[in-house]
C-alpha cells in the first residue's frame, strides 16, 4: 500500500512539473526540484520495501546528484558542444545562407514551391546544426523570404520549425544525446547500438515528417489569400559572398561520416568544419590568425548551447532518480505497457501528444521513468526496436512544442499567438509520431523482443 501511495504522489508531481512547463517556467530549476523529491520519496519508501537493496543514502545522492552529472557531461555534453562548433562554422563561412539563397533563387516568386525548398534546405541543415544561435541565424534569413512571398505568419513560422524538427530527427548529436540518456537506464544502448544502426530510420522518418509538414502547409495555404503586408529586418550584410559549390556538402559530412565510415561523432564534426574552412579559404592569415578564430567559433557555439547545458546536467539528475523510482511507477502504470513489439508500438502512436510540454514520453522531460518502467516489464526488449519508439516520442513533440526555446522566439519574431502555432503543430505532430512508430514496428519489430 505504501508503494502505491507513494506512486501516485510521484505521478502527481509528475503533472505539476508538465505543468511548471506549460507556464513556461525554468526547467533547469525544476528538474532539480523534481530529482530532489523523488529521491526523498524513495529514501522513504525505501524504509517500508527495500527496493534499493544494499545501497546507502550516501550512494544514492551520489548516483542522483554526481554520477548523473558527470556520465552526461562525458558522454553527451562533449557532443553537443562539438555540434555547435561546426554550427558555427557553417554560419561563419556563409555556407548555411548560401544554400537558402540559391533555394530562393530556385524557387522564384512561387511561394508554395519556395517554401518547399526552403524546409528541405532547413531540414538538411539541421542534421547537423543544433542550439539556439544556429536557428536564429537561420530564422532570420529563411522568415522574412517566406513573409514577403505573402506566406501568412503561422504557417511560415510553422515550415519553418517543422523542418527543423524533421532534420531532427537524423541528428548526429541528438542521437548521442538521447542514446546517453537511455543508456543511463540500460547500457546496452551504447554498448549494442550506434548511429549507423539508427541511420536507416532517422532517415526514413526525416523524409516522412518533411512530407507530412509540407503537405500540411500547402494545404493551408491553399486556404489564404497571399498578404505581403508584413514586414521583418535582417541582419545588414552588403554584397553577401556565395560559398562555393563543393562546400555545400559539409552540411551533411558529419552523417555521411558517422553512419556510412562509423567516424566518431567528434571526429566527424572536426573533419567537416575543416573541410568547411579550407573550401571557403578561411584557413588563411597565419597560424595565430587561424587559431584565434577557432577560439572563437567554438566559444560562440559553446554560447548557443549554454543554457542547455544546465538544464541537461539537472535533466541527467533526474533521470538517475527515476531509475530509483521506476518499481513505484511500475506498481500503478506497469500494467498499461504490453509486453510484444506491436501493441507496444500502437500504444505509443496512440499517446504520442502526451510527449508535448515536456511530458511523460519525452526523455528530455519526464519520459525516463515511463523508459525504466517499459526496461522492466519483464522482457528483454531489443534496442533497434526500442530506441526509436522512444527518439520519436521525443524528437517530433519536443521541436514544435511550445516549451522549446526557439519557437519561443519564433512566436516573439513573427507575432504569432501561441495557440495559432499549437493548432498546427500538436495534431502534425500526433500524426508523424504516429506514422513512425509504426514505421518502427515494421522496420524491427519482428526482432522486437529479444528471446
Amino acid at each position: 500500500m505504501g508503494q502505491i501511495i507513494i506512486g501516485v504522489i510521484m505521478i502527481v508531481s509528475f503533472i505539476g512539473l508538465v505543468v511548471y512547463s506549460m507556464k513556461g517556467y525554468n526547467l533547469m530549476v525544476g528538474f532539480f526540484g523534481m530529482a530532489t523529491l523523488w529521491l526523498i520519496l524513495v529514501l522513504i519508501g525505501n524504509q517500508f520495501t527495500g527496493a534499493m537493496g544494499d545501497e546507502t543514502v550516501i550512494d544514492a545522492l551520489t548516483y542522483v546528484y554526481q554520477t548523473g552529472p558527470a556520465g552526461y557531461a562525458s558522454s553527451i555534453l562533449v557532443n553537443v558542444f562539438f555540434g555547435s562548433f561546426f554550427g558555427r562554422i557553417l554560419m561563419d563561412t556563409g555556407i548555411a545562407a548560401t544554400l537558402i539563397r540559391k533555394v530562393v533563387e530556385l524557387g522564384g516568386d512561387r511561394p508554395s514551391l519556395t517554401m518547399i525548398l526552403l524546409c528541405i534546405a532547413t531540414a538538411l541543415c539541421f542534421t547537423s546544426m543544433t542550439g539556439i544561435g544556429p536557428v536564429i541565424s537561420i530564422a532570420v534569413i529563411v522568415l522574412p523570404i517566406l513573409l514577403a512571398l505573402g506566406i501568412p505568419a503561422p504557417i511560415a513560422l510553422f515550415a519553418f520549425m517543422g523542418s527543423i524538427m524533421t532534420g531532427m530527427l537524423a541528428n548526429v548529436t541528438n542521437f548521442a544525446q538521447y542514446q546517453g540518456i537511455m543508456a543511463g537506464l540500460d547500457e546496452r544502448f551504447t554498448a549494442e547500438y550506434d548511429y549507423s544502426q539508427y541511420f536507416a530510420f532517422g532517415a526514413t522518418g526525416m523524409a516522412i515528417a518533411l512530407v507530412v509538414v509540407l503537405v500540411v502547409c500547402c494545404v493551408l495555404l491553399k486556404r489564404h489569400s497571399a498578404s505581403h503586408a508584413w514586414a521583418a529586418s535582417t541582419p545588414s550584410q552588403s554584397e553577401p559572398v556565395d560559398a562555393p559549390w563543393f562546400s555545400w556538402i559539409s552540411v551533411i559530412l558529419p552523417v555521411i561520416l558517422v553512419a556510412a565510415f562509423k567516424c566518431p561523432i567528434i571526429l566527424a564534426f572536426c573533419v567537416s568544419g575543416i573541410y568547411a574552412l579550407l573550401t571557403c579559404g578561411k584557413l588563411k592569415g597565419g597560424f595565430v590568425n587561424i587559431c584565434s578564430m577557432l577560439a572563437r567559433l567554438f566559444s560562440d557555439g559553446s554560447v548557443d548551447v549554454a543554457p542547455m547545458v544546465g538544464f541537461l546536467l539537472t535533466l541527467s539528475m533526474f533521470n538517475n532518480a527515476a531509475t530509483y523510482a521506476a518499481p513505484y511507477f511500475q506498481s500503478i502504470i506497469g500494467g498499461i505497457f504490453p509486453t510484444s513489439p506491436l501493441p507496444l508500438a500502437i500504444l505509443f502512436a496512440v499517446i504520442m501528444p502526451l510527449g508535448f510540454f515536456r511530458g511523460p514520453t519525452n526523455l528530455v522531460g519526464c519520459g525516463t521513468a515511463v523508459a525504466a518502467v517499459v526496461l522492466n516489464l519483464g522482457v528483454t526488449w531489443a534496442v533497434p526496436f526500442l530506441y526509436p519508439i522512444f527518439a520519436t516520442a521525443t524528437i517530433v513533440p519536443q521541436h514544435i512544442d511550445l516549451t522549446q526555446s526557439w519557437v519561443v522566439w519564433g512566436l516573439g519574431y513573427t507575432k504569432v499567438g501561441s495557440k495559432d502555432f499549437a493548432k498546427m503543430a500538436m495534431p502534425t505532430g500526433w500524426v508523424i509520431g504516429a506514422i513512425l512508430c509504426m514505421v518502427a514496428y515494421v522496420m524491427y519489430g519482428a526482432a522486437g523482443v529479444v528471446a
